[in-house]
């Protein structure tokens, strides 16, 4: 028995490292059909890595530059120098400064510049300053995302009541929707102030 049982085990052991030998044979050769494909696969993850790293440090490195020109702005805003690196680090940022030095000083000829500004905020919100008739208020409160629809829709009503044309008055204050901070203000101007 003991002998039947030792060459049992042998062929279980041969068995055993025939498989091996056998799964090795053919892991060797999926290596060398794909080694070509799984080096290319390694450098494309490496490069991605590496460029997502560049990527973002160069981000870093823009962010940084635009705020060290936003601080110098602050301590001085006639700065040429900090105004251009803030238009070259970060031109929407630089849109910005420019929309409030331009509503601090009332600059007409700038805000007309700033209403096609790539920074559709800016864009939008000199376009709102820009609107200073009943035409101009209801040609803004019509666009698609206005930011100060309602706003627009008020003030137009309101110019519209006092050029005693009530029935214009009410259709503006009709638009203005219920989810709107200005619907209790259109609800008292229609029972209140247009008759």
């Amino acid at each position: 028995m003991s002998l039947k049982n030792n060459i049992d085990m042998v062929r279980e052991e041969l068995n055993s490292e025939e498989k091996f030998f056998e799964k090795a044979v053919m892991t060797e050769r999926f290596v060398k059909k794909y080694k070509n494909v799984m080096i290319g696969s390694l450098i494309a993850i490496v490069v991605a890595v590496v460029a997502n790293i560049a990527y973002d440090a160069n981000e870093h490195s823009k962010i940084t530059a635009a705020n060290e020109a936003l601080s110098e702005l602050n301590l001085n805003a006639a700065n040429p120098k900090a105004l251009s690196d803030l238009k070259e680090s970060s031109p929407n940022l630089y849109d910005v400064w420019t929309f409030s030095q331009t509503i601090a000083n009332k600059d007409v000829a700038k805000l007309k510049e700033l209403s096609s500004s790539k920074a559709l905020l800016v864009a939008d919100l000199a376009a709102y300053e820009l609107a200073n008739d009943a035409k101009s208020l209801n040609d803004y409160a019509l666009k698609q995302n206005s930011i100060y629809r309602d706003l627009a829709s008020v003030q137009s009503a309101i110019m519209l009541m006092n050029e005693s044309k009530i029935d214009g008055a009410h259709e503006k204050l009709l638009k203005i929707s219920e989810d709107s901070s200005l619907y209790k203000i259109a609800q008292a101007l229609l029972h209140y102030g247009v008759k």
